[in-house]
């Protein structure tokens, strides 16, 4: 809103200094420092008022050390995640903008999916809360929307040089939406360009790394392209939201883990954004340039803001949990802002955290299942799953544990910048 304001009073009455707010990085820095605001000075008002209203957490019996300290400490805290993301971005990024627009919806979305989790939880007394299946179906209608959103609506593009004898479009699920413009790049030479309508998606540490997902159904004819393309890219889109959603949720086990993984991850995101939405960093990395995009990095500083914000309280000994309300949504709002930014192959490694967690619980429940079956009793591969409470029955403190998977996901996120340039 500020930003629209201040573009207006600039326009209309040339008020000096009002032009800072054309610029991305000056924005993002004030999200930042408004949203850790939110998070730090409420987030405390916000404990009292949970303590107050006895909405503490229910704790099942695991047999872990420290369990049962962490009992009736207030859940519920995404609250103000949520709030210090979207403050912040109504305050300071364009609201007309595309991108901006699905971020908030899919906070909104996946965090009233979450709040529903906990609410049955604390005020129903069902330690189940919302049914799986209903959390799936909200996971899976979040993404339908995206992936229609960003199949289908023209001011989702990305930049495609115009050569000589080699045409704009590739096919039939492809268009060009703008007319050709010319650009110098850093040599000074000038080319032309086309704004293109098109899925296409980065693929790391290969030359060629730009992959359309109409190659993988080409092989049904040209006729079909138009028909199954948006079909397979929201299916992807789909399985991405749910995974790296239901990832986060069950990072969510110890305090601090998921919050400080999700900054790093945040972090990551930015650059990605931030570059991939930069005419000239795009030029000089040799990067897929996706007009607009650069406005998300508002919403990411914002979300990086709240996740560190949020640890004043939430690293050990945690004075409040965020609660599927906030877990669900951090996981959702990675798994838009990847897809949105052309780099969801990159997921396996920049949600490395989310995906060892999501794995040890698949390949514990699996490999349990199947010794049962075969020798009459289930058979575990790890301690107890996920992966962090493996580490507490082996006798590591939470801080410990905290810590090293915060070191990996550092290791991960670098990685992940470093592929900018490893084509």
């Amino acid at each position: 809103m500020l930003y629209h304001l201040f573009t207006y009073l600039r326009e209309q009455y040339e008020l000096f200094g009002a032009g800072i707010f054309y610029y991305i990085t000056f924005r993002a820095a004030m999200a930042i420092i408004l949203s850790l605001i939110i998070t730090t000075v409420f987030g405390k008002r916000l404990i009292g008022f949970l303590r107050k209203k006895q909405i503490g957490e229910t704790v099942r019996e695991l047999g872990l050390e420290g369990q049962s300290q962490k009992k009736g400490t207030p859940t519920m805290g995404g609250i103000i995640i949520i709030a210090a993301m979207l403050i912040p971005t109504l305050l300071f990024a364009k609201l007309t903008n595309t991108y901006i627009i699905l971020i908030l919806l899919s906070t909104v979305w996946l965090g009233l999916v979450g709040f529903l989790d906990d609410y049955i939880k604390v005020f129903k007394k069902n330690k189940e809360g919302l049914a799986g299946k209903f959390k799936v179906m909200g996971q899976i209608g979040l993404g339908v929307i995206i992936g229609l959103t960003m199949y289908f609506n023209d001011s989702v593009v990305t930049t495609r040089e115009v050569i000589a004898d080699t045409p704009v479009v590739y096919n039939s699920s492809e268009k060009q939406i703008s007319e050709p413009f010319t650009r110098l790049d850093r040599q000074g030479e000038e080319h032309t360009y086309v704004h293109v309508k098109s899925v296409t998606t980065t693929i790391p540490f290969v030359k060629s790394h730009e992959l359309s997902y109409s190659k993988f159904v080409s092989i049904f004819g040209e006729d079909a392209l138009s028909i199954l393309t948006p079909i397979l890219y929201i299916l992807v889109v789909t399985f991405i939201i749910v995974a790296v959603s239901n990832g986060a949720n069950m990072t969510d086990g110890i305090d601090g883990l998921a919050t400080g993984v999700s900054a790093i991850i945040g972090v990551c995101l930015a650059v990605f954004a931030y570059v991939s939405g930069n005419y000239v960093f795009a030029d000089y990395l040799g990067i897929m340039h996706i007009p607009h995009i650069g406005e998300l990095s508002i919403f990411i500083a914002a979300f990086i803001g709240a996740c560190v914000g949020f640890l004043w309280y939430n690293a050990y000994p945690a004075q409040v949990f965020m609660g599927d309300t906030g877990s669900l949504a951090l996981g959702g709002i990675i798994a838009t802002i990847a897809i949105m930014i052309r780099k969801e192959l990159l997921i396996p490694i920049i949600c490395g955290v989310f995906l060892a967690e999501n794995l040890s619980v698949m390949i514990q429940v699996a490999y349990f299942k199947y010794t049962k079956k075969k020798y009459g009793e289930g058979r575990r591969v790890f301690l107890m799953s996920p992966l962090h409470h493996h580490y507490q029955k082996l006798g590591y403190h939470e801080s410990k544990i905290v810590t090293r998977f915060w070191i990996v996901g550092i290791m991960l996120a670098v990685l992940s910048i470093v592929t900018l340039k490893m084509q």
